[in-house]
């Protein structure tokens, strides 16, 4: 029999897992070790400061909040940021010995954002105006962030970890945020680098990204992607994503949580999942089933969820 580890490994690489990967609460395949604290972090309360100064309020019906305050204003202010020290050993309490914690599962640390955590410390208005306005700088201040997930990695490969793991949501309801050029020309050689750099250590990579992201997703599988954690598809379409990337890429997903979570009743959720399974994996593996970590502040009903789950247990026993 295989072992989580195993499973997830085997999916990954599209190498015939014996069964379905998942992460639920009732059951997962996952040993999930962050870093922390980890300069991505947000307050978690209604309102505070983070790391580098960013005031952030929550107004209290979901677990994310929104930044208030940006602390890099202007590139004047730059000399003042306050640029968190990611060697500190302060950081690395819960993933030291953490692979012996996982035991036989897969063992997934956290990253750094290398776009949202821009416009967290920038505004997304300056982001984009630095595009074109500020290339140079706003390079400068990805790279810190590449440098910061390059020593993550050194950290985790020295701990047997198996995955990295972070988010950059790129999209828009039917578009990228910003223009592909844009992105190939500024961000793709950067996370190439982060993702070249975990292949070498022999680490899965995943991204979360959502919105509408087809656009870059075929370079983000050329940079190194391993695995694309999407929450909704329905905006690009399942067969669309399926007939492009299907078998090019791992998909790690809940049903969508726009449209089947929130609308569907537990028969249209179930058939959702098979659909899921069958148009982005193959029969070798490429699809790794999941919740939504924050059923309530998206609206999902505890008996779409359950479905779900369940429907997703269920195929994953052949039945």
């Amino acid at each position: 029999m295989q072992t989580s580890r195993e499973i997830i490994h085997r999916t990954i690489e599209f190498n015939n897992p014996e069964r379905l990967g998942r992460d639920f609460p009732q059951g997962t395949d996952f040993y999930w070790a962050w870093f922390s604290p980890s300069p991505d972090d947000r307050p978690n309360c209604v309102s505070g400061v983070d790391e580098w100064g960013a005031v952030w309020e929550n107004i209290g019906v979901c677990m994310l909040g929104e930044v208030k305050e940006f602390p890099l204003k202007s590139w004047e202010d730059f000399p003042n940021l306050r640029i968190p020290d990611i060697r500190e050993e302060r950081r690395y309490g819960n993933t030291r010995g953490a692979r012996q914690r996982a035991g036989d599962k897969f063992l997934i640390g956290n990253g750094v954002s290398l776009y949202e955590r821009v416009h967290f410390l920038r505004g997304l208005e300056n982001t984009w105006a630095d595009i074109y306005e500020a290339p140079e700088k706003l390079c400068g201040l990805i790279d810190i962030l590449v440098d910061m997930n390059l020593h993550l990695l050194g950290e985790y490969a020295k701990e047997g970890f198996d995955g990295f793991f972070f988010c950059d949501d790129w999209g828009l309801q039917n578009q990228l945020m910003i223009s592909p050029e844009k992105w190939r020309e500024i961000w793709k050689p950067r996370y190439a680098k982060v993702y070249g750099r975990a292949r070498e250590l022999g680490i899965k990579t995943f991204l979360h990204s959502c919105g509408y992201i087809v656009e870059i997703l075929d370079d983000l599988i050329d940079a190194g992607l391993d695995v694309i954690q999407i929450d909704q598809q329905e905006n690009m379409g399942l067969e669309l994503l399926g007939r492009r990337f299907a078998g090019r890429v791992t998909f790690f997903c809940d049903a969508d949580i726009q449209t089947v979570l929130p609308r569907g009743n537990p028969d249209e959720v179930r058939a959702y999942c098979r659909k899921m399974v069958k148009t982005l994996g193959t029969p070798h593996g490429g699809f790794i089933a999941r919740h939504y970590c924050d059923p309530v502040g998206a609206g999902h009903p505890p008996e779409a969820v359950n479905a779900m789950c369940d429907e997703f247990v269920k195929i994953s026993r052949g039945l």
